[in-house]
This record gives C-alpha cells, sequence and structure tokens, in this order.
C-alpha cells in the first residue's frame, strides 16, 4: 500500500495536543490532501473539496482511502465527529488494516472524551503498526492519563518520544511526571499480598 504520511498536531480543548496523520493521494484527491495539511482553504471548502474528489473523480483505492482519511481528519477539526467517524470507517471498509484510520479514530475519542473507545483503537493502530506509530503512542498516553492509568500514560510518552526524538511533545508530557523508584515486593517477604 503506498500511503505517505504526515504527522500534524492540533490543539483540542485542553492544553494537551493530540495527533493525527494526514495522508497523501494524487489529483483531486492530492487536493484534498493539501487542502487538510496546509488549512488554506475554509474548513467547508475543504471538505468539498475532498467530497468533490470522492464523487466525480475515478480513484485508485489506496487515493479513494487517503482521501476518506484525509476528509475525516476535516471534518474532525470542524467538529463533526460523527461524519468524521464515518469516513474513517469508510476507509477501514476498503482497508481493514489500515493503522492511520485506527489512529485517527482513536484522536477522534479522545476530542470526544471517550477514553476507553480511544484505547481500543489506538491499541489497534499500534498492533498494526501505523506508519507514525509515534503518534499512536502518544495519543494512547493521553488516554491513559485521562482514565487515571499514569503509570502505562508515562511509559506511553516514553516510547513515543523513542520513537520520535525531534517531537517535543512527548518530551513535554514526560516533564510533567515524577518517577519514583520503588522496591518490588517478592511473594514470601512481608506485606505481599
Amino acid at each position: 500500500m503506498r500511503f505517505g504520511l504526515l504527522a500534524l498536531i492540533i490543539t483540542a480543548f485542553s492544553s494537551s495536543a493530540y495527533a493525527q496523520v494526514i495522508v497523501f493521494g494524487t489529483g483531486l484527491a492530492r487536493d484534498c490532501y493539501e487542502a487538510a495539511e496546509t488549512s488554506r482553504l475554509t474548513a467547508n471548502e475543504a471538505i468539498e473539496t475532498c467530497t468533490v474528489a470522492l464523487t466525480q473523480q475515478t480513484m485508485s483505492r489506496d487515493d479513494r482511502v487517503s482521501t476518506l482519511v484525509n476528509r475525516g481528519i476535516l471534518y474532525m477539526r470542524n467538529g463533526n465527529f460523527t461524519r468524521a467517524m464515518n469516513d474513517y470507517n469508510n476507509a477501514l471498509d476498503f482497508a481493514p488494516e489500515m493503522g492511520e484510520a485506527y489512529l485517527n479514530i482513536g484522536a477522534a475519542y479522545i476530542y470526544q472524551r471517550e477514553y476507553d473507545a480511544a484505547l481500543t483503537a489506538l491499541n489497534r493502530a499500534i498492533d498494526l503498526e501505523t506508519t507514525d506509530i509515534w503518534a499512536a503512542y502518544y495519543n494512547r498516553g493521553i488516554a491513559h492519563e485521562q482514565t487515571g492509568d499514569l503509570t502505562s500514560a508515562y511509559w506511553d510518552f516514553v516510547r513515543s518520544q523513542e520513537l520520535n526524538p525531534e517531537s517535543e511533545l512527548p518530551a513535554r508530557q514526560i516533564a510533567r511526571f515524577t518517577v519514583e523508584e520503588r522496591p518490588v515486593e517478592q511473594p514470601g517477604e512481608p506485606g505481599f499480598r
């Protein structure tokens, strides 16, 4: 499958940022990609560009999948999570092993504060080894933190940083944590449960 990917970071309802993945295409699909990447068009104009590509252009399966994901991102930015999820799920109908779609589904669930659903989608993105896997770990760290699993959140941010040391996002998250080493009790020791 030929998907070129670019991580796009956006800010949502808090000081945290969530990573999304934009997918390249050709022709009108490329116009849709550029609309999603550059934000030079209004959200509605960009969505219309993608819709025209999907409805009026003969395109390869890969370009159709890419365009659905990119339009989903535009819908998500516009706050229309139902349509975003529809596009991501339609992309998965064509390419069920597309980790990038699951990564974006996870981001959409985070925006909607549905953290358990986000974890499920992000785990699938990681299992499928999405191209920008660092973003899946980063988003999963956010979801873990929001569910109260701070240990898993910390380790996801660490893994995200290892996979993409150039990104400042995981480093900023890691810096918020204080790590204490504690001895692990072994079976047979006093206090072991």
